[in-house]
């Protein structure tokens, strides 16, 4: 029986780990020999996500330094596993002692114990957003084997609350990953205001992945838009997702939704708009693929709450420990993770759609 820990089909990524154990990781199967690769490479995704960073983030101090420890050889892929470990350094287990009986409103904490009969109450264990470190580390890798093939994926925040960017500003750089300073500012004061509650906010995450050919992805249920749905939903606080215009695509017509195509003027074919999110049919179009996500306000707050414990009793909680007051900055990077390990999965299976696309085949 499958565990749930693995995705893909030719890049595959499984992760382990808990939040509270000795350490998470990675393994990537089917990264193709010859890729240039060091820890150099992972530092500064690892970096993003990395918790203690600004007052929007978790005190706990983990300094997520990857270890590569096989699949590569003087600094290049080998084409077998490639395997890498994150220690964890400053796990506060007794943070959670008030919890071991009790389940905690929006966790994972009833239906764990509901399907394996127990749960890790030390910060969620497998549902912990720690996990997504590992997601990180392979996504560093599969946006490295990306950039070989002139790929290139970007994700920031697109809003926090009620507060959504007017313009994309690539020059503005700030805690938030909100790249419009304007709406940046109003967002962080917005947070400050529910954190002085013992509150936390939700938001949405855009991500717009550039230069991949048409023919990605698979008709019927392989479809390459379902694929990043998946990788993307995968993510434990993301509960919305759309591509291209999506939801708002309801409120159109066809007349304004369709993409009508025109010459590009280099004797091939592109589309006048990209309503459709560069994916139609579920295949590639050759356009930006442009995806966006809804995160929940993280669950963890510190106000007294109902709830109840094992046995039914109810109880009231008050949740202490180290807890980002929004989780949404430090998931962009991870959005951008799965999103580039979809990619790379898709591209390398794209190899077999056509015989010439084989070598030695006959065409």
């Amino acid at each position: 029986m499958a565990a749930g820990s693995s995705f893909g089909k030719n890049f595959i990524v499984t992760t382990f780990g808990e939040s509270h154990g000795a350490g998470l990781g990675c393994i990537i199967d089917g990264c193709p020999a010859g890729l240039y690769l060091s820890v150099e490479d992972l530092l500064p995704y690892m970096e993003r996500r990395r918790p203690g960073q600004s007052e929007f983030t978790t005190s706990r101090n983990e300094g997520d330094y990857p270890e590569i420890l096989s699949g590569v050889f003087e600094d290049k892929t080998t084409g077998t596993p490639i395997s890498i470990l994150i220690r964890n350094k400053d796990q506060r287990s007794k943070d959670y002692g008030n919890i071991k009986e009790v389940y905690r409103p929006g966790h994972a904490d009833l239906t764990f114990d509901k399907k394996f009969g127990f749960r890790d109450y030390r910060g969620g264990g497998r549902s912990s957003g720690r996990e997504t470190a590992a997601r990180v580390a392979a996504g560093a890798v599969a946006a490295k084997l990306l950039s070989c093939f002139g790929i290139s994926v970007r994700a920031y925040t697109k809003s926090i609350g009620d507060i959504s960017i007017e313009i994309y500003d690539e020059n503005e750089k700030n805690d938030l990953y909100m790249p419009d300073h304007e709406a940046y500012e109003k967002a962080r004061e917005y947070i400050r205001s529910l954190v002085e509650k013992g509150d936390s906010a939700g938001g949405v995450i855009e991500c717009v992945i550039s230069g991949v050919p048409a023919g990605l992805g698979d008709p019927v249920f392989d479809k390459l838009d379902a694929l990043l749905a998946h990788a993307v939903m995968s993510i434990g606080a993301v509960k919305g997702f759309e591509v291209g215009d999506g939801f708002d695509a309801s409120l159109s017509s066809g007349q304004r939704n369709n993409d009508v195509f025109i010459p590009d003027g280099k004797g091939g074919i592109k589309k006048e708009t990209n309503h459709a999110g560069g994916i139609l049919g579920g295949i590639s179009d050759g356009s930006d693929i442009v995806i966006r996500c809804g995160v929940k306000p993280t669950a963890s707050i510190a106000m007294l709450q109902k709830t109840v414990d094992k046995n039914g009793n109810e109880k009231e909680l008050l949740i202490t420990g180290r807890h980002d007051p929004v989780i949404v900055p430090r998931a962009v990077v991870v959005v951008e993770a799965m999103a580039a390990i979809t990619i790379a999965d898709a591209l390398i299976g794209h190899t077999g759609d056509r015989i010439e696309s084989i070598p030695g085949g006959i065409s």
